[in-house]
Order: structure tokens, then sequence, then C-alpha cells
């Protein structure tokens, strides 16, 4: 799949479900109002339409939620689609998840295939981390299901959303201890997605200048490695660890845009920061094969704009009115 500007569309990021079993403060409102279950897609669906992307050179694809483990039957799907690696239509198979789950699906998570989950973690203090996911987290039971997935043998890199007056006194702890465990660690700067009962405004912090107190206490040098996403990394020389940065407000990536992103609902979104979609879920309930499917993706990839246009509204008014949760990041 080819985009109008020349990119080569070659990963697809697959909400599974809009619920989660946390509420931070940067992806949901406190009191979430979620889709109907009778909207969301069977995981047959799911599989059919991940296996349509497949078919049209899709070599990496990533699951999300919401959490997408808190789905049930989940690992039906993951197993499914891990079969894709052995006959050699994916080239990877991965997942983002907060890891409230991963004591128990780590192994199973193996054995389907997948190899790295980015596991989104915003500090390591239990009671700071109770209070950016709303009181719903529980920081010992994620570091008991990291711990989990170390031993399975998965590969673990670590998200971390840069907020002001938040979390911005944990960064160097986190490189610490990203380091010591042999975690990638990676910074995001917060997106305006959604109304999340928060004045992002001050929540706002560009990581030019997370950067800048790292590099107080770290010597940071840039590395041309790239894993398949936008983030921009540097290597910690005091622990031989990556540090990522993914710069959507600071630093526009969109000229090696590669992804696109499909709901639990069949909603193929071009772009995380604009609003148009494709309706997948007509194509697919349309007929039992996949070729209305393969033209609504590719006229859904024929549109897919230059870039997004995220700013932090004054008026703390969301550039994007769904929730990250709906579009999996």
């Amino acid at each position: 799949m080819i985009d109008p500007f020349g990119r080569h569309i070659t990963y697809l990021r697959v909400s599974v479900t809009d619920r989660c079993d946390f509420r931070c403060v940067y992806c949901m409102a406190e009191d979430m109002t979620f889709l109907p279950k009778q909207e969301v897609l069977s995981l047959e669906e799911l599989e059919r339409l991940c296996g349509a992307f497949i078919k049209r050179g899709v070599r990496k694809l990533r699951l999300t939620g919401g959490e997408p483990l808190v789905r049930r039957n989940v690992m039906t799907l993951i197993r499914n689609l891990g079969r894709h690696i052995g006959d050699g239509g994916l080239d990877e198979l991965t997942l983002t998840t907060n890891g409230s789950q991963l004591y128990r699906f780590a192994d199973d998570l193996y054995d389907a295939g997948v190899r790295r989950l980015n596991v989104s973690m915003d500090t390591t203090d239990p009671e700071r981390f109770h209070t950016i996911t709303r009181g719903r987290g529980d920081l010992e039971r994620v570091m008991q299901g990291l711990d989990a997935a170390t031993a399975a043998g998965l590969k673990i890199k670590i998200n971390a959303v840069a907020m002001r007056g938040l979390n911005e006194d944990a960064f160097d702890e986190l490189v610490r201890w990203c380091g010591a465990r042999g975690y990638d660690l990676t910074f995001i700067e917060t997106m305006p997605m959604g109304d999340v009962d928060g004045y992002r405004v001050d929540q706002y912090l560009p990581l030019t200048e997370v950067r800048r107190r790292l590099e107080a206490l770290w010597t940071l040098t840039d590395v041309p490695d790239r894993t398949g996403g936008p983030a921009r990394y540097a290597r910690v020389a005091e622990t031989g660890g990556r540090v990522g940065f993914i710069t959507p407000m600071t630093h526009n990536f969109c000229e090696s845009c590669n992804r696109v992103r499909l709901t639990c609902t069949g909603q193929l979104y071009m772009c995380l920061g604009q609003e148009d979609s494709a309706d997948l879920r007509a194509a697919l309930r349309r007929s039992e094969g996949d070729d209305a499917v393969l033209a609504a993706i590719d006229e859904a990839i024929g549109r897919k704009p230059k870039g997004h246009d995220f700013i932090i509204d004054r008026h703390n008014r969301p550039a994007v009115g769904r929730h990250m949760s709906v579009t999996g990041g």
C-alpha cells in the first residue's frame, strides 16, 4: 500500500477494545462511557480485517486498546494472528499494554509468537502511579507482570507520557530503572485527544525540555535505531540502554509515517491526529469474501493525509474529539 505522498504503509495498529481497567489522566475521562458491545467487532471479524491488511502488505501488527488484555478470549485472536508469522505473512506481532494482566498472559503471548511489548508506565513511584491512573492502577501487579514477561522471554519497552506537575520528577529514576532492567524507555508528549477532565496547557511538557533535563544527569548520544514507530532514540552511556522520544507536538514526524489505525468498531483512521476515517465494518459485513474490504482499504489509503495538526488549545478544547483509548495510540 502506497499513500498519496509515496509512503509505504506496512504497519497496522488495531484497537481490540475501548475498555480499560485504568483511567490514566492523559487518556480517559474519569467517568467514561464505553461503546455498546453490539457495536464492537467480534474477534473473528477483527481477524478477518487483519488478514485483509496482511494481503495488502502490512508486515507489522500491534494490538492495543484501551487495554487489549481485558478483552474476553483475546488470546484466541492473538494466537490466530501469530500464525501469520510462521507462514511468512507477518514480520512482527506486538502489543501495547498497561501491564496489569501480564502476570496472567506473559507465557501465552510468547507461545503465540509475540516477542516485544510496549508497557505504558509513567512512574516507578506507587503513590504517583495511583494518582496518574486515578486510583485504578496497582503498580505492584504491573511489576509482577513485567517480571513474568521478562521470564517468558519478551523484550520490554516502557512508554512514559511526560506531564508537567505529575511525573516530571520521575524521569531520572525511570532512566536508571529501565537501564538496570535492560528495558528501552520512550517518552511521549501528551496529545490533545478527547475530554480528559483536565487542563492540558498546564499538563503539557515538551520533550525538548525533558531531554535538556536528562542531559544534565546522563550522557545521551543519538543513534539511528528504528523500531517501526516514530520514536527517535539516544543511547545512555552510563546504563547502555536506549531512551526514545516521540514528539507529536514539537516535531512533526509525519514525513516517515508508515501506519494506519483500526478501531474495535471497524473504523480505519489514516492519521491519529485527524478525524477522517473509513468504515470497514460495513464492507466486512457486506459479504463473506474480502473484495469489498480490500477495495475500502485501497480507497482509504488513497486519502491518507500528509500529517496531523495537533496544537494545545488555550481553552482546553481537544484537537481531536475521540479519546486516545478509542484509536489505541
